[in-house]
């Protein structure tokens, strides 16, 4: 039986959506439908129901996942063994994470991935934080960095890796956000100031929760994607932001914005961790990662 048709079953059988699967795979649709089509041909039953708006594995599907899993595995350590007699792990872990975090978090566990593990192949992905659980769950990466969530989905493992305050940033160049600031002394008219802010997620979340909160009437100017473009229209002018503390120290634009001081109580920061489905705990590569995440000990920031 041909591995590579049980690497497709697998990415199918995870996904449940061929283009998602196929993206997975590096193969079109098309292709890993005529695979899957082959495969279950030599097995001689149907292993997935498909129409035109789902796809569902049926009971042999469900059981067959055991019988790929386990000879992909055995494969895998049989090619290692060859190679390796210390039996050192082999395999690709796919993670996303935003650019920040690629900075800070990931380059903190990719260094000890590489002192420990050499073996192991990472494929990075970066984009909106706001996205990294669903990424997981949809099966797009195998692990992400992620703000944790104030009720975890039940599919999802999480391990903490850090914190970050969040705090509110204003531009340093005239502009009419700095002379309001000016003429709002000492304490500062939240209502009258235009907000940069999340199109959705965590963050976004909790200044919602701050303004409602602070009986304050929040205007939007903005809605970005990534806290990492946000710091870059406040330093331009367009307005004030609220955002992860390890963004700002870890921006380029950092001296072109200030960190304002609230006279109310500041919002809750957010814990920080590595999220991966339960059920893949049990491949040796992510495994290895999530060993690492664990024994990381203090919070980085």
């Amino acid at each position: 039986m041909d591995h590579k048709h049980l690497n497709y079953f697998l990415a199918l059988a995870k996904t449940l959506h061929f283009s998602r699967a196929s993206e997975l795979c590096h193969i079109s649709a098309p292709t890993l439908s005529r695979n899957i089509k082959q495969l279950e041909s030599e097995v001689g039953v149907m292993l997935f129901l498909r129409d035109n708006r789902s796809v569902k594995l049926t009971r042999e599907g469900l059981a067959f996942i055991d019988y790929a899993t386990s000879t992909l595995a055995n494969w895998q350590r049989f090619k290692a063994n060859l190679k390796e007699p210390q039996q050192y792990i082999y395999g690709n872990v796919s993670i996303y994470c935003s650019v920040t975090a690629s900075y800070s978090f990931l380059h903190h566990i990719l260094e000890q991935l590489r002192a420990q593990h050499q073996h192991i192949e990472i494929t990075l992905n970066t984009g909106d934080p706001a996205l990294a659980i669903n990424r997981v769950l949809d099966g797009h990466e195998s692990m992400a960095i992620a703000a944790k969530p104030n009720k975890l989905p039940a599919q999802i493992a999480f391990v903490d890796i850090g914190y970050s305050p969040l705090v509110f940033i204003a531009p340093k160049i005239a502009c009419s956000i700095t002379q309001k600031l000016a003429s709002n002394t000492p304490s500062i008219d939240w209502s009258e100031l235009e907000f940069i802010v999340p199109e959705q997620g965590f963050a976004r979340q909790r200044l919602e929760q701050w303004w409602r909160k602070n009986n304050i009437q929040g205007k939007i100017y903005a809605q970005v994607a990534g806290h990492e473009a946000m710091v870059s229209m406040v330093s331009l002018g367009f307005g004030i932001a609220m955002i992860p503390k390890i963004v700002l120290d870890n921006s380029p634009l950092q001296d072109k914005v200030h960190v304002l001081q609230t006279n109310t109580h500041a919002p809750k920061g957010i814990d920080i961790g590595l999220a991966v489905l339960h059920k893949e705990l049990n491949d040796p590569a992510i495994s290895a990662l999530w060993n690492i995440a664990q024994n990381m000990g203090e919070k980085i920031i």
